[in-house]
């Protein structure tokens, strides 16, 4: 079924972001604000637009998948941000905006005329959000910044892969995504404060920082023992037995997270006796011992496939799950039932399926009100609207090529 377009208010309903981003990061975050009924306006370079738009195959008709993906609810602008005029036009967006996000170079607004000194004085109801490489400080603030370098330079590959492979990265890119994450929730802190008599401020997130900060209890491991991480495969550096197990047909996913889990698990599988061996009776113990239990794990497993042990584990209340493929987790009945699957009516593309909201709010339901604007689709009403220029001014830009 066709997701309907909507009108309904959302908990943002009333809130103006003005995006200036491009590719992943920024993108993710305006559309999570969009999803909660943010106004959200997304500046696009005439003639090209974001990068993404590029970036395919697939497409569905002129659109990459990879934009569709990161841009419903936006409406969407053309303009020259390197031209005097469309600079100009630039303050007056930012001035009726309650949010401005961006990730140029530092000192880019600046140098346009559009940075701090232009927002205290001029905006000063502002939440200016900004998203870089590195940071504003340090020997790489000036950097740019890609998500897999930063996996790379974080220590987040080091510990991913096998024990005795190679590094590897995350399929999907992980630092982009979170760090789209924390801009939204420093968006809304923000905000919040400004709620409370403050002014608007500059909130700054970067993928450096945003990686570190997703090492978590592994970084803690490090900075608290002095010992390196090691690299578990599939398994877990503190939990044990946490990790993917070879069965008679197919492998299956095991999670027993404490003792009580164990001795679950431990009759489940016919050896309730391994619950009284000192070598696996805490977890600490068990971690210490890891190998010795993951082999007879894996050798008691593979009597059965593992259909039959995830049938035998779940009646018994362990946690443990099927490994499915991205189609088998898109077409399962639990993604059908929370409505993350869905279909979406676009100008051009026609009805493509698309990920759904993965949030729920009982009072101010988040919706898809429009779906991925095509390059420079709401320009005219956008300049009219918020710049206040009329029909005759938007051709003689557009003749300009400043939209």
């Amino acid at each position: 079924m066709v997701a309907p377009f909507t009108s309904a208010q959302g908990a943002l309903a009333g809130l103006r972001v003005l995006d200036l981003t491009r590719v992943l990061a920024g993108p993710f975050c305006t559309m999570i604000l969009g999803d909660m009924g943010a106004e959200v306006v997304k500046v696009e370079q005439p003639g090209r637009g974001d990068d993404t738009r590029a970036w395919g195959p697939p497409f569905q008709g002129a659109e990459s998948a990879y934009f569709l993906s990161v841009n419903r609810n936006k409406r969407g602008a053309t303009l020259n941000l390197k031209d005097p005029r469309g600079q100009e036009i630039l303050r007056a967006l930012i001035r009726k905006s309650d949010v401005v996000i961006e990730n140029f170079k530092s000192g880019t607004l600046d140098a346009w005329g559009c940075g701090h000194n232009f927002m205290e004085k001029e905006a000063p109801h502002v939440v200016h959000c900004t998203i870089s490489g590195y940071g504003s400080s340090g020997p790489k603030a000036t950097l740019p910044g890609y998500d897999f370098l930063l996996q790379a330079e974080s220590g987040l590959m080091s510990i991913t892969g096998e024990q005795n492979g190679d590094p590897m990265k995350l399929g999907v890119a992980i630092v982009d995504l979170c760090t789209g994450l924390y801009a939204t929730i420093a968006i809304l802190g923000a905000l919040n404060a400004r709620n409370h008599g403050s002014p608007g401020q500059r909130v700054e997130v970067s993928l450096y920082t945003t990686s570190l900060a997703l090492l978590a209890n592994v970084a803690s491991n490090v900075l608290i023992s002095g010992n390196p991480a090691g690299r578990y495969g599939n398994g877990h550096p503190n939990i044990v037995p946490y990790r993917t197990y070879r069965c008679l047909a197919d492998d299956m996913a095991l999670a027993v997270g404490n003792d009580l889990q164990f001795a679950r698990f431990a009759a489940a599988v016919g050896h309730s006796e391994w619950v009284a061996d000192a070598r696996f009776a805490r977890n600490r113990d068990r971690v210490e011992n890891r190998a010795v239990l993951d082999g007879i794990i894996e050798t008691t497993l593979a009597s059965r496939t593992a259909d039959e042990w995830i049938e035998i584990l779940l009646a018994a209340e362990v946690p443990c799950s099927r490994i499915n493929t991205v189609n088998e987790a898109l077409a399962a009945p639990q993604t059908a039932a929370t409505g993350m699957v869905i279909e979406v009516e676009h100008a051009t593309a026609g009805i493509f399926r698309s990920l759904g909201i993965p949030m729920i709010f009982s009072g101010t339901p988040t919706a898809v009100r429009r779906p991925p604007p095509t390059l420079g689709e709401d320009t005219d009403a956008v300049l009219a609207e918020l710049a206040g220029l009329g029909p005759d001014d938007i051709r003689n830009l557009r003749a300009a090529g400043i939209v």
